[in-house]
């Protein structure tokens, strides 16, 4: 049974299934020892024989109930050719972008380039049985904001510099939304049978940007999505209140919320889609106690309504494993 398909798409609110965001990742020793052999994050995501092994070392480890291919959101603009590295201690950098070169990059050379990652998911899906398979893509305004910014907003950030950019033009969000959707379809082809729109910055969206750069454009790529027979799970992180709205106007088929939203607010307010996540992750850094009433206090508001437990961002790199495991067993022995 795969119990995050059952529970997205037939309202199931027995069975809570339960994965992390970044699962798949630096917290893990058996990922630091990869990690440790290849310092080119880029050229690891398209390793399709390690990042298959990337991905299901935490079903391995956990028997979770999804995989989610290990690749990143950036790969999106490295395929329409814009160059990304990741610098140890800084995060993603990216270099000088040019519209042109982008709007002339066709589906068969972005599919070429980003191959390796279609591959992995061909392998994983080949050995994780009666789990879900989770491909993902940036959603265009986070994909927007890296590629021009050049770097995570976190170090500096200049809205009106970006929105007021020449180049920044409605072909360009066009040609973004498409090559997303390419992406996706290329992912479920490959056997992703869920897909999550990670729009990691919607929180830095002005009110009155949130219509034309996060809710339109997501909406288009929702669509796409579920015309391909296959359910969608977004998350529009740090918009607040604007969750509901956003739920109202994109239709997903799964709301997944950060911590900075109330679980008890969303309940109330947010009816018609299943949820997912909410947990600080900093939770996982607390004692067993801690951590145990906050994880009953997730599953306990939304007992009665289908929900995927996760976090309300991805796993810490500090966290310690066993924590993890601790909070899986919790979820599975839920009553």
């Amino acid at each position: 049974m795969d119990r995050l398909i059952d529970c997205i798409t037939k309202n199931n609110s027995g069975n809570t299934p339960v994965w992390f965001m970044r699962q798949a990742g630096r917290y893990l020793p058996e990922f630091m020892k990869i990690r440790k052999q290849n310092s080119d994050f880029i050229k690891l995501c398209l390793d399709s024989e390690l990042a298959k092994e990337i991905t299901i070392q935490p079903v391995k480890r956990f028997d979770i109930d999804a995989a989610i291919i290990f690749s990143d959101i950036l790969m999106v603009p490295y395929g329409l050719g814009q160059n990304v590295k990741f610098k140890k201690g800084h995060g993603p950098l990216l270099e000088e972008m040019s519209p042109k070169k982008i709007m002339e990059i066709d589906n068969i050379e972005f599919t070429k380039k980003l191959k390796p990652v279609y591959v992995a998911i061909q392998k994983v899906k080949k050995e994780i049985k009666g789990k879900s398979l989770i491909g993902f893509v940036g959603a265009p305004w986070t994909l927007l904001l890296y590629m021009f910014n050049l770097e995570s907003p976190k170090r500096s950030f200049d809205f009106d510099k970006i929105t007021n950019n020449k180049d920044l033009n409605d072909d360009l969000i066009e040609k973004l939304i498409n090559i997303i959707c390419l992406h996706i379809k290329n992912q479920v082809e490959a056997g992703a049978n869920v897909i999550q729109i990670f729009d990691s910055w919607a929180g830095l969206l002005p009110q009155e940007q949130l219509e034309k750069f996060c809710y339109k454009p997501t909406k288009k790529i929702v669509n796409f999505t579920k015309s391909l027979n296959i359910p969608v799970i977004c998350f529009p992180r740090g918009i607040k209140k604007k969750y509901a709205e956003f739920s109202n106007k994109v239709k997903p088929d799964c709301l997944s919320i950060d911590y900075e939203v109330d679980p008890l607010w969303v309940k109330e307010e947010i009816n018609s889609v299943a949820i997912q996540g909410g947990l600080d992750p900093k939770t996982l850094l607390k004692k067993d106690e801690f951590i145990e009433k906050e994880v009953k206090k997730y599953l306990d508001i939304f007992r009665d309504r289908p929900y995927v437990f996760n976090l309300g961002h991805g796993v810490l790199p500090e966290t310690n494993p066993e924590k993890i495991k601790f909070v899986i067993n919790l979820v599975r022995d839920f009553k």
